[in-house]
């Protein structure tokens, strides 16, 4: 039998959490987890396809874990997740140093894939993604990190973007049953998770497909009720089903940081039908509006695709003065990428790569200035966060997030440690300077 086993995860937090499924099914059969990818005999990255960026980062990685097999004690490598499944054909053909590719679906079978590896050349088990759904029915992995985690609520997607590949790669949309949800994010406190994030393709679709209504905001309540939690965060929330239930209830309930990340993509009319979106730009207003009628003190975070085959420059400069008007507490802007098997790949008037990059720089630097003035706001006041731990950055301090910062994506806020101070702790830090994307402040109380 393989013994000694290094997953090597990319993309997003839904792929973390695949792969902490996929240690709880190798553990059960057997296998060693090692965390140093030079003492694995077999390799498995878990791969992510959504962008070409993040394809080409995968397609890098497997070239990266070749050198192993071919030069240390790794005997074989294994391709699984998103690019897996949908590019699985040329994976086969370009790479054949692969010894086997796993599709999304098929997340139960790897251990059995991996006790065959002996036996066969080159092995494919790309199966229909919507064969699987994340459970609980294996031993209980840690988190990746000693005080937050990420729950996965639902699987694949229903919405029909004509740029996104998702649905190819991830299935339709499934909801998990909310009992085991809950469950799930009770085993996460015994481990000391302070700080619950819940993912999913859509997380205000869920429940819909099981009981027949949006039933986050009631997965919200169950949530703040288990002892122990102390922030519950949402992230990836599609607009359309952002109601008022929910508003009132994050509103409510104190364990639920007051943020929201809703990726609207664009604002232009016309762009938007373009994508598929299901809301117009009065729509889209709206939305914010209510939002931040009904919770003054939110933390609004949004995504928008940069250079859109049909995208003007009067497209371009209204997506500049809503950016501008609208000033979004956070933001991320990405180049279109053009993306094989989707509808927009195929649509006329393709922006220009130099052209794209143009747009992209200015529409940074337009937010850049956004969040210093935000930033500089906070300077003398007391903020709530989560200590994340020893800076990677700075040498002596530690730094860690306010309910308006998700990890690895929004900002930090820095500071000077004090002793006894540990991981997953919360202290009031006073701010004293501000940063681009950092606060730097002192401990103003006790931690807790």
């Amino acid at each position: 039998m393989i013994c000694t086993v290094k997953i090597v995860t990319l993309g997003c937090p839904k792929n973390l959490v695949d792969s902490r499924q996929i240690k709880g099914y190798l553990i059960k059969e057997g296998y060693s987890l090692v965390d140093d990818v030079s003492e694995a005999r077999v390799i498995i990255v878990n791969t992510c396809g959504f962008i070409e960026d993040a394809k080409r980062e995968s397609i890098e990685t497997i070239i990266e874990m070749l050198q192993y097999k071919e030069n240390g004690t790794c005997k074989y490598l294994v391709v699984a997740g998103c690019l897996a499944q949908k590019y699985v054909d040329e994976l086969t053909r370009e790479i054949p140093e692969i010894d086997a590719i796993v599709g999304t679906g098929d997340i139960p079978i790897i251990p059995k894939v991996l006790s065959g590896l002996d036996f066969k050349q080159q092995v494919n088990y790309v199966g229909n993604p919507n064969s699987f759904l994340y459970n609980l029915d294996l031993p209980q992995m840690p988190s990746e990190t000693e005080h937050y985690a990420y729950l996965k609520i639902a699987e694949g997607c229903d919405n029909a973007c004509s740029y996104c590949v998702i649905p190819a790669m991830r299935g339709s949309y499934r909801s998990r049953k909310m009992e085991e949800i809950i469950q799930e994010a009770n085993n996460l406190v015994k481990q000391g998770i302070k700080e619950i994030i819940l993912i999913a393709q859509d997380t205000t679709l869920y429940g819909y497909d099981l009981y027949g209504k949006l039933e986050l905001p009631n997965l919200l309540q169950e949530l703040a009720r288990i002892e122990g939690i102390r922030w519950i965060r949402i992230l990836y929330s599609y607009p359309n089903n952002i109601t008022d239930e929910l508003l009132y209830t994050i509103k409510k309930e104190k364990k639920i940081c007051s943020y929201l990340d809703i990726p609207l993509q664009h604002i232009s009319d016309s762009v938007l039908g373009s994508m598929g979106r299901p809301m117009t730009r009065k729509e889209t207003e709206n939305l914010i509006l209510r939002i931040r009628r009904i919770i003054p003190e939110i933390i609004l975070r949004s995504t928008f695709i940069i250079g859109f085959p049909g995208e003007t420059k009067e497209d371009f400069a209204e997506l500049l003065s809503f950016i501008n008007k609208t000033k979004f507490e956070r933001a991320g802007f990405f180049a279109y990428s053009r993306e094989p098997g989707t509808r927009a790949a195929i649509l006329d008037r393709q922006v220009s790569t130099k052209e794209k990059e143009r747009r992209l720089e200015n529409i940074t630097t337009l937010q850049k200035e956004i969040l210093s003035v935000t930033q500089a706001s906070k300077i003398g006041q007391e903020v709530l966060i989560l200590v994340d731990g020893p800076s990677n950055d700075y040498e002596g301090l530690w730094e860690g997030r306010t309910e308006g910062d998700a990890p690895e994506i929004d900002g930090v806020v820095y500071f000077e440690s004090k002793p006894g101070l540990l991981i997953g702790d919360f202290v009031y830090v006073k701010i004293t300077h501000s940063q681009e994307f950092a606060l730097v402040g002192e401990i103003k109380n006790e931690f807790s």
